[in-house]
């Protein structure tokens, strides 16, 4: 029988005989919010790493909690399918990173992740946890097995985290309502039949709860009897109460549903938003300084450009935008704004920086001291840090795009360039920035058309730092200049402390290395560069190095010596 929404009900149980060997995890989230109901759908989630893995249940637990965090912040207009892809592959890239960081273990983990939206199911599989339905009498697994065997021991052969690549089993299935699914683990595998499943289950299928127990003591019993009565157990049942009325099926809107704003100007308003100041027109956006006439919070509104065509790549880029900055915790990082009314146009909000940009700064202070310029450096570099670690590319950074406000902080804006690494692929990235335009400080690979990464955002950073400590550029010739591989060869550094004395030798040659016009020469991380920052040692005089205390005294001693030595020759 169809109702108003999706009405859902499950249960959970956990048997773990020795605690130290936890290494599941599992959750049901259904929504409180209709409109998040509908949008985005319920969802359920195990996930489970291998006994030899120390980090597996802190493993589980962040892919859990990363994924339901991250899922229902994802654009609205994102279908179930697209927001759990591109928040697994965040998630993977997260994981791996932290995994490279780590000496023992690693946060490394199989996933089964369902979302219940509408009428439909979707199953995203990674790894060799288990996913069942049943529905009447049937029995059906419906997630597949990835294992490797090695050693006599099965390790699961794709996981979330375990590479740099993510591949996803993806499952559309129709649902009905009294659906009864069930996620477990592989400890279960040779414990329980396909009708011991069916039997436990129907017992009493009204207490979901009550059926995991006797799902766990039933596989916890016939393990011992087998042998192996210490490994964990868990089982989660989702079951479909009942589903939504069918909607017609409405055209394809992947581009969003709300319209373009038109070209605003000051005075007018749009949303109960007030605008103050136009800060910026381009060909593919627009951003106003307004004001909320409700809460009187001043704000900045960015909007595609009304020119743009429904089918523009960069539109598309603009709808993830807003969920990109989301996904940033950081204070030198530009926060996006909620706002105080429902939107009727295509534009997000972010907090305003009352302050300048980097390249007025610099203007205004030409005699900052080295220790100012540094310490501005080493906030962007933070900021990009920030960035990093949730594997997104800036991709714009310059002068222009960094704020720094009154009291000297720093805070890296403008993310019409930026998008998450390896999920879309080295040529949209690419593609995405030349749209966008190349600057002066973008890395030489973009103009080349090679593949891009994070050493290109330290390329760009470093030539930022360069032109702040030295007011001009590290090479004579243009990015924009860069045809071929050879003319890789035509760029020659310029030292920073030929064009300003006060940079240290030290930090000149951390600046030619993250500005090589190969990738693959730089820092292989950029914690290395920032380090170069905040520990530059002073620049010689060229004068003769002063004598320590410990070797003076030895030089007297020797002299000394050396005179006793002469006197009992002359006085034999």
């Amino acid at each position: 029988m169809a109702s108003a929404q999706l009405s859902l009900s499950f249960g959970q149980a956990f048997v773990v005989p020795d605690r130290g060997r936890h290494r599941s995890s599992m959750s049901v989230c259904v929504p409180d919010e209709t409109a998040l109901l509908t949008s985005k759908g319920a969802s359920a989630l195990i996930t489970d790493s291998t006994s030899r893995n120390p980090l597996a249940k802190q493993a589980g637990d962040l892919s859990v909690q990363g994924f339901l965090a991250d899922f229902y912040s994802t654009p609205e207009h994102w279908g179930a399918k697209v927001s759990a892809h591109r928040v697994l592959h965040a998630l993977n890239g997260w994981c791996y990173g932290q995994s490279r960081q780590v000496r023992d273990g690693g946060y490394v983990s199989s996933v089964s992740a369902m979302v219940y939206q509408g009428q439909t199911a979707h199953l995203f599989h990674m790894g060799d946890t288990l996913v069942f339905r049943l529905r009447g009498a049937e029995f059906e697994q419906l997630s597949r097995d990835h294992v490797t065997d090695l050693g006599g021991y099965r390790y699961p052969s794709r996981a979330l985290g375990m590479d740099v690549s993510l591949d996803i089993d993806y499952v559309e299935m129709p649902l009905k309502q009294g659906d009864i699914f069930l996620f477990t683990t592989q400890a279960v595998q040779g414990t329980l039949m396909p009708s011991d499943y069916v039997r436990l289950i129907r017992e009493d299928a009204s207490d979901l709860h009550a059926a995991c127990e006797r799902l766990a003591e039933t596989a916890s019993e016939r393990a011992r009897e087998r042998g192996y009565g210490g490994d964990p157990f868990c089982f989660q049942l989702v079951r479909i109460d009942a589903l939504p009325e069918a909607q017609e099926d409405r055209p394809d809107r992947s581009y969003g549903e709300l319209p373009i704003p038109p070209e605003l100007a000051v005075g007018e308003r749009l949303d109960g938003l007030e605008v103050l100041e136009v800060l910026s027109r381009t060909a593919q956006s627009r951003v106003y300084r307004v004001c909320d006439t409700h809460t009187e919070r001043e704000m900045v509104m960015k909007a595609p450009s009304p020119e743009l065509s429904s089918r523009n790549a960069y539109l598309e880029h603009f709808l993830l935008q807003q969920w990109i900055v989301e996904r940033v915790r950081s204070p030198f990082v530009v926060r996006v704004m909620t706002p105080s009314r429902p939107r009727r146009y295509l534009y997000y909000l972010m907090a305003y920086v009352e302050g300048m940009t980097l390249e007025e700064w610099a203007r205004r202070h030409p005699r900052a001291s080295l220790g100012q310029r540094l310490d501005i450096a080493t906030q962007l570099g933070k900021a990009v840090q920030a960035l990093h670690r949730r594997d997104l590319l800036h991709q714009q950074i310059h002068p222009e795009n960094v704020l720094i406000d009154r009291h000297g902080q720093v805070v890296l804006a403008d993310f019409s360039a930026c998008h998450l690494r390896d999920v879309d692929g080295h040529r949209r990235s690419r593609g995405l920035l030349r749209q966008v335009g190349l600057t002066e400080h973008s890395a030489p690979e973009y103009a080349m058309d090679d593949e891009v990464g994070r050493r290109s955002d330290q390329y760009s950073l470093a030539s930022t730092v360069y032109w702040l400590l030295t007011g001009a550029l590290p090479y004579e010739l243009p990015v924009k200049d860069l045809l071929r591989h050879t003319d890789l060869e035509r760029m020659h550094y310029r030292s920073a402390q030929a064009l300003n004395p006060e940079v240290p030798a030290a930090l000149d040659e951390a600046l030619k290395r993250a500005l090589m016009p190969q990738r693959a020469l730089r820092f292989r991380r950029l914690s290395e560069f920032l380090h170069a920052l905040k520990t530059p040692k002073p620049a010689s005089d060229g004068g003769p190095p002063k004598r320590g205390g410990a070797t003076w005294f030895w030089q007297v001693v020797a002299a000394a010596l050396l005179v006793l030595l002469v006197l009992s020759w002359l006085l034999r």
